[in-house]
């Protein structure tokens, strides 16, 4: 067979095309109404108070921990398992970070090793100020014992759900905030639903929504109860801090905001095709990612891992057998605190054994909302040819 299967891919529909069409024939291409229409939308979806989009969940993150007084001296925790946009965020603010290993069963922060290692940082004082738990591959972490711990030991949270938009927990949706200070979504193009470039900061408070708005743009504001000086007329603004350039246009709202109306499709075609996985994968020498009680997952990745004991083959044989059977496999992740930027911040290998062991494991295979029965059963089928 003659193809190429990507990991993940975008779904673009002739009504995501009109709808951007409309917005580049209108007077605002940029800042514009659509924005704040979109932000409205999702706020909803999730059940949020507020939301403030920009252009990319990177920047997203940044806002985030500056939004909440992050700054030098301080530390946020996060897992190893993620994009390194998860730990630079706190590197941006001229923080330190640190990490929590995972939960092998699920690749997500372990609570376990979270409250460990919450015990042995009171005892030295070195509490972080964040903790950045990531909902990896779509599934949200124990949102309710992450919220204890960290109200126990007085640590604000960011959801990092940048896999998990339209995901529940216990019947609420990722990115209501009930269990966090703020969530923070990506619209990346292999993600759940896309504008392009883009993410979007969720959050129950107001104080820190005006915050994030001012920091997406410069630092500027113009609600005249936040000016320092009085208004001479009605062209006045003031920077009350220094901000940033992290504007989302109009033209990719207009496509998050389509495409959010397709987002039940998406979650539905996700979840089938992942428990088709499941069923064909139930005897093969593979560890399935566990999905726990409660949890509705929005499906980001499918990942396995390999029974490398079982296998004759090693893991890199496995990855190069599926790309060269035009699959293109992916893996998530390469622990962050294993590159080399954080080795020369003073991490080293073995620091996070489950993460790490996760990495010599774990294989991304295709899941996508427009990824066909045929081609699935072709992933299916030459991963159980590459395994006998």
């Amino acid at each position: 067979m003659n193809l190429s299967i990507p990991y993940g891919r975008q779904s673009i529909s002739q009504n995501d095309i009109d709808a951007v069409v409309r917005v580049l024939q209108s007077e605002w291409i940029t800042q514009g109404p659509v924005i704040d229409e979109f932000e409205k939308a999702v706020a909803t979806f999730c059940g949020a108070e507020y939301a403030v989009a920009v252009n990319s969940a990177t920047s997203a993150l940044h806002i985030a921990c500056l939004a909440l007084g992050l700054g030098p001296g301080d530390t946020v925790w996060t897992s190893p398992n993620s994009f390194v946009a998860s730990a630079n965020c706190a590197m941006f603010c001229g923080a330190f970070v640190n990490f929590v290993d995972i939960d092998p069963q699920t690749g997500n922060l372990s609570v376990e090793n979270l409250e460990q290692k919450l015990v042995i940082a009171e005892s030295s004082g070195n509490l972080p100020k964040i903790l950045i738990p990531v909902h990896f591959a779509g599934q949200p972490c124990e949102m309710e014992d992450i919220c204890r711990l960290a109200r126990k030991y007085g640590i604000l949270v960011v959801e990092d759900a940048s896999h998990a938009i339209g995901a529940r927990y216990q019947n609420d949706c990722v990115g209501s905030c009930r269990y966090s200070d703020m969530t923070v979504f990506s619209f990346h193009p292999v993600k759940i639903l896309t504008t392009g470039e883009g993410g979007m900061v969720l959050t129950n408070n107001q104080v820190h929504f005006e915050k994030l708005l001012r920091l997406r743009n410069h630092g500027i504001t113009r609600n005249q109860a936040l000016f320092v000086k009085p208004s001479p007329g009605p062209w006045y603004y003031e920077q009350l801090e220094l901000g940033f350039n992290y504007r989302m246009t109009d033209i990719q709202a207009a496509l998050g905001l389509s495409q959010l109306s397709r987002l039940e499709l998406f979650l539905e075609r996700r979840n089938h095709l992942a428990e088709r996985y499941n069923m064909a994968f139930q005897h093969l020498p593979l560890t399935l990612l566990s999905l726990l009680p409660g949890n509705y997952s929005s499906w980001h990745l499918y990942v396995v891992r390999l029974q490398l004991e079982q296998i004759r083959l090693s893991h890199k044989e496995v990855f190069e057998a599926l790309r060269s059977a035009g699959i293109q496999v992916n893996l998530h992740y390469i622990p962050i605190h294993t590159q080399p930027y954080y080795q020369s911040q003073g991490f080293s290998y073995g620091d996070f054994p489950n993460a790490e062991q996760h990495a010599r494991e774990a294989v991304s295979l295709p899941i996508f909302f427009e990824l066909g029965d045929t081609e699935q059963a072709y992933v299916i089928e030459q991963l159980q040819t590459i395994l006998s």
